[in-house]
């Protein structure tokens, strides 16, 4: 069985996954550079994971994951010659942040497998690409909690 963080990580990305614009686009730890189509797209990555100085009990152990949900958008540039239109990456991305930290504040014990949930930062990017684009970060600070002999069990 899976640790509870690979467990945690696998849920927020089927939580993400059918937002409005993005769809389908939901990735876990993509390495690829993103082609012109694929923004907005999400990828769902485990941060830092920290332990209490010392455990909760004799057989429980609680833990603090930062979970990185990236969102990358690409700006629309409009044609030459024509009054600026377009959008800017962070106006593509504020419409998907939004739904993301919604999705995310809906189950907070993240289908059981977690006690909280909370955002802890949002940091936006640039990237250098042809158009213009960003990778807005949204560390969200999860506690959950294994037994100490079994990283993948609820301990109670």
């Amino acid at each position: 069985m899976a640790t509870k963080q690979e467990q945690i990580v696998a849920y927020a990305a089927a939580l993400l996954t059918g937002i409005d614009g993005v769809g389908n686009r939901v990735y876990r730890s993509r390495q690829e550079a993103y082609s012109r189509d694929e923004s907005p797209s999400i990828s769902v990555e485990p941060g830092a994971a920290t332990t209490a100085t010392e455990p909760v009990s004799t057989c429980k152990i609680d833990w603090t994951l930062q979970l990185l949900i990236a969102v990358f958008s690409r700006g629309t540039v409009p044609p030459s010659g024509t009054p600026l239109l377009g959008l800017s990456a962070d106006q593509v991305a504020d419409p998907v942040i939004q739904s993301v930290h919604g999705r995310m504040m809906t189950d907070r014990a993240m289908g059981g497998l977690a006690m909280d949930c909370w955002l802890l930062s949002r940091d936006p990017q640039l990237v250098s690409a042809e158009d213009p684009s960003m990778v807005t970060v949204l560390t969200y600070q999860v506690r959950y909690r294994t037994s100490i002999t079994d990283l993948s069990v609820s301990a109670p």
